[in-house]
């Protein structure tokens, strides 16, 4: 845990040089190559649940939980081209997501609503690795789990301080490689320790009637389809994704999006095959303690007389999908804060101030998270809860990108409705027809609200937008009392 922290750290101190004030630490003078871009993307979203929640699926439902878990998961990050595509060229100044909002309706409700649900959704995200990396850690080595936390929280903390975007980009470049190698080589040598792969799928099958059903309709029902929409929305209404979306060359953005989202699918399928394994060999969730399904990967790995090596070489993946999501939500986290909350509070605000503030909030949203997951929160649950209320965001964040239709009136009620009913539905009906009902809730009270009044919006009105945090207050005032638009 350590030395990883102690190599990422090496990292941050080499590139801050490149880090000159919060324009910099936030968007990193939106000069991301293809190569950064497509390792950063692929590690933010390999976080925890991309290398756990894959084996946890596939030991719950066999075949069919991963290919419900797997193929989604691609998806939503290439889904984000068009969104991308077109915001950037919309608001080509921008910063974050919720900086689109305000300036899209002009709404105090929209805007706040907005920025509430990234910042939980962000600190959902570092609850969520910091969960994976007590897990994993437990599970293999027994390690006290406040220990893991302090390390942890220590270690990411401190490189993400000094580097913010840079660091997040370069180290997880680094992170897709240690990600990517070592869980082939493992795995590979737990299916030869168990029999090879035959025999795993032969039990598997043994296992239950539908476990080498692909398309086994409970896995849909329990969380496949659920976990779909909430995945859409976890790249498409999460900063950590608009960041990179600003950030990168616009030349490349499109095509990073793409091989990111192609180049990911191996690693959910590679470390999916512990699950199956776990299914097969009849490990019980018993067996697994307060962990759960979630436990199944480091379980397996740790109890089938593996070399230290291989149980280490895993543990290194789990470490590199958590620090690098982790990093990348504290990246995310500071570009809201410094555009959304410091310069929105204080717009004349020293550049000092901002840089000194802006990198505070890292250790803050890490103190936080710290306190979270040390309540013991259930860890499937957690994820399956905050992929359902981001699902929420879909249709009234896609109307508002392509819609010149969409009212800030519709955006706030959309949400708040959906999510009032919908959550209801789920945890006293179930988990589809909750989503059913959110997503249907979300769709008709958007588009009908909207069609109910007769605004319009002007797109090109974003275009003109200066740069939030280089741009002098004065000049931004100034530019404004002379803006003719009445949209703005």
């Amino acid at each position: 845990m350590l030395g990883l922290g102690a190599f990422m750290f090496a990292v941050a101190f080499t590139v801050r040089s490149m880090v000159k004030n919060t324009h910099d630490f936030v968007i990193a003078d939106r000069r991301i190559g293809f190569g950064f871009g497509v390792g950063s993307v692929i590690a933010v979203w390999t976080w925890s649940m991309a290398v756990m929640m894959s084996s946890a699926q596939a030991f719950s439902f066999g075949t069919s939980g991963l290919i419900w878990f797997v193929v989604p998961n691609g998806l939503a990050v290439m889904v984000m081209v068009p969104f991308a595509l077109r915001l950037r060229r919309q608001m080509p100044a921008g910063y974050t997501i919720v900086e689109f909002i305000r300036e899209r309706f002009q709404n105090k409700p929209a805007t706040t609503i907005a920025l509430i649900a990234m910042l939980l959704g962000l600190l959902a995200e570092i609850f969520i690795n910091l969960f994976g990396v007590v897990l994993v850690m437990g599970v293999v080595f027994g390690i006290n789990p406040t220990v893991v936390l302090v390390i942890t929280l220590a270690t990411v903390t401190v490189y993400s301080y000094f580097g913010g975007l840079w660091t997040s980009a370069i180290t997880a470049t680094f992170n897709t490689l240690l990600i990517t190698v070592p869980a082939a080589i493992v795995v590979l040598y737990v299916l030869a320790k168990v029999g090879g792969p035959e025999l795993v799928f032969q039990k598997v099958g043994e296992a239950g009637p539908n476990t080498l059903n692909a398309f086994d309709g409970q896995a849909a029902a329990g969380f496949g389809i659920s976990l779909s929409l909430g995945l859409l929305a976890s790249t498409m209404a999460d900063q950590t994704f608009w960041q990179k979306a600003w950030a990168l060359k616009p030349a490349t953005m499109g095509r990073t999006f793409v091989w990111a989202g192609m180049w990911f699918y191996p690693i959910p399928i590679v470390l999916g095959l512990l699950g199956l394994v776990g299914l097969g060999f009849g490990v019980d969730v018993d067996d697994l303690g307060s962990a759960g399904p979630g436990g199944i990967g480091p379980y397996v790995v740790s109890h089938l007389g593996l070399p230290i090596i291989l149980v280490a070489l895993y543990v290194l993946i789990i470490l590199n999908a958590c620090y690098s999501s982790i990093d990348g939500a504290f990246s995310a986290l500071s570009s809201v804060v410094a555009v959304d909350i410091l310069k929105r509070a204080k717009p004349d605000i020293a550049q000092k101030s901002l840089f000194r503030w802006t990198k505070s909030s890292i250790i803050i949203a890490g103190v936080i998270g710290g306190i979270v997951v040390s309540s013991g929160i259930d860890y499937v649950e957690l994820v399956n809860t905050v992929y359902f209320l981001k699902a929420a965001l879909i249709i009234p964040l896609a109307l508002a990108i392509f819609w010149r239709r969409m009212t800030a009136t519709a955006f706030v009620t959309s949400l708040v409705l959906a999510i009032a009913v919908g959550y209801p539905v789920r945890q006293y009906v179930g988990e589809l027809q909750g989503i059913v009902t959110l997503e249907a809730i979300s769709l008709v009270t958007a588009v009908g609200i909207s069609l109910l009044s007769r605004q319009t919006f002007d797109f090109a009105s974003l275009r003109g937008r200066g740069e939030a945090l280089t741009e002098a207050p004065a000049e931004v005032a100034e530019a404004r009392a002379g803006d003719p638009d009445p949209v703005r």
